[in-house]
Formats: C-alpha cells, sequence, structure tokens
C-alpha cells in the first residue's frame, strides 16, 4: 500500500503536570518506530504504512493508561489516496 498520513492528537486524563511527560512517551514510541514523522503543537502526523500507523495509535492508547491516565481521548485523522500521500507535497511549501 502507498504511504498515508495520520495524525493523532493524544489526551491523557492525567493530572495536570503530568500531561506533556506522557505525551512525551507517546512521540517516543512513534521515534523508536521508524517512521517519518512531524510534531506540531496540536498533534503529530506521521507518513507510512496504514496498518503500521494504525498499530502506533493503538499502542499510543496503551502507553498513556501504563503512564497512568485513568482515559485517554484521541483524535485521529487519516489523510489516503490509492497513489500515496506525503507531508512534503502538503506543506513543502511552506518550508525555508
Amino acid at each position: 500500500m502507498a504511504n498515508v498520513n495520520v495524525s493523532i492528537q493524544v489526551l491523557p486524563v492525567v493530572l495536570e503536570e503530568r500531561i506533556y511527560p506522557v505525551v512525551d512517551k507517546v512521540i517516543e514510541l512513534i521515534d523508536k518506530s521508524g517512521v517519518k514523522y512531524e510534531v506540531g503543537p496540536m498533534e503529530t502526523t506521521m507518513e507510512g504504512d496504514l496498518d503500521k500507523l494504525l498499530d502506533i495509535v493503538k499502542r499510543a492508547q496503551e502507553i498513556c493508561v501504563e503512564e497512568g491516565a485513568s482515559r485517554v481521548i484521541s483524535m485521529v485523522k487519516i489523510d489516503y489516496k490509492p497513489e500515496g500521500v506525503t507531508m512534503h507535497e502538503k506543506v513543502g511549501k511552506y518550508r525555508r
């Protein structure tokens, strides 16, 4: 399957001072996965095989719970087209 983009925003239900450390664990998971990704102020966008990216989304939920979240609210966006899609084609012209 061609590359797709999946964006995820994870909101772990933890004490406020724990939110960033828990989110950091999710970003660490994404980094270790080897997929191309970009961290933004509101979400992280990944590029790669849809099945692999959805596995990362699933694991992100589990990591939040392992880190003490009583609940995890996540927003996931998928940009798919049969011939593939890249982050660069969408935002490359804005990069300096």
